[in-house]
């Protein structure tokens, strides 16, 4: 079957495509102003098709990947034999799967934010895990008249930064337990870029920085998760990432620094709000 305009029209999300549909159409990850053109009028099967209506979406890898899973399951149990893309072996990423031996990273970064006062002095804070290795702790983003909401995304905005920054082969999952700043970057932005950066009933708060954390956050998102965790509930990452940001606040660090440490233990029984 021949690709249509109006089919390349409903498949795609904000005028893009993701890897696996890119995959799928032969064409070049990421994906280039001229997608449409490469892929109208390519000839493919009904079932490819079908497959590249369920990954639309801004979806992680590791989401796409187990939509193919997941359709060939059905074709499988159905006894249907059709043409329908396979993905390489060679290309496929499982971002759980930790090697022994050569180790393929498993990069993790937790990112929390702290005010005192709410306005007031506020700070960020980062744990980023790498396997079975102790995690690096960043604190930093000071801010003398800050927010929660300004911390929490000061602190998002520095995970995708790192994550930018680092190759890794497999998935960069990243944790945070602010709703409002993983929204507004990864949801709510989309709309209001649509309305020219503006939404009904009022400006958007801390607009400068969403737009740099989602334009950052475009760029990753088929080699990130951001992943919403509750806070205070005892998760190690998370509870790290929180004591480096109320440091933030005592260390007036505008700039991150890194925070030596010997034990875990001595980290967590550091100041929490």
């Amino acid at each position: 079957m021949k690709i249509e305009e109006n089919f390349l029209d409903l498949i795609s999300h904000n005028n893009t495509l993701n890897k696996e549909q890119l995959r799928i159409l032969d064409l070049p990850f990421p994906c280039d102003e001229n997608w449409k053109n490469s892929a109208l009028n390519k000839d493919i099967s009904k079932n490819d098709m079908n497959l590249l209506m369920l990954l639309k979406g801004d979806l992680s890898l590791k989401s796409q990947e187990q939509i193919i899973k997941n359709y060939h399951m059905v074709l499988n149990f159905n006894n249907i034999k059709a043409k329908v893309y396979t993905p390489k072996v060679e290309e496929k990423v499982e971002a759980t799967t930790i090697k022994e031996g050569n180790e393929e990273e498993h990069i993790r970064i937790y990112c929390d934010g702290a005010c005192s006062g709410n306005p007031g002095n506020a700070g960020s804070g980062l744990a980023i895990y790498s396997n079975k290795k102790n995690p690096v702790l960043l604190y930093g983003a000071y801010e003398e008249e800050g927010t929660n909401n300004i911390a929490e995304l000061n602190a998002l905005f520095q995970a995708l930064t790192i994550a930018s920054q680092t190759h890794s082969e497999n998935i960069i999952s990243i944790y945070s337990d602010s709703k409002y700043s993983i929204d507004c970057i990864t949801t709510w932005a989309y709309g209001w870029k649509k309305n020219g950066w503006s939404k009904k009933g009022g400006e958007i708060k801390n607009l400068e920085l969403i737009q740099e954390a989602h334009h950052l956050y475009e760029k990753l998102k088929n080699k990130i998760e951001i992943i919403h965790v509750r806070g205070h509930k005892g998760i190690e990452g998370n509870e790290l990432a929180d004591r480096m940001a109320v440091y933030t606040i005592k260390a007036k660090n505008k700039n991150f620094a890194f925070y030596s440490y010997d034990k875990i233990e001595d980290v967590l029984s550091l100041k929490s709000y």
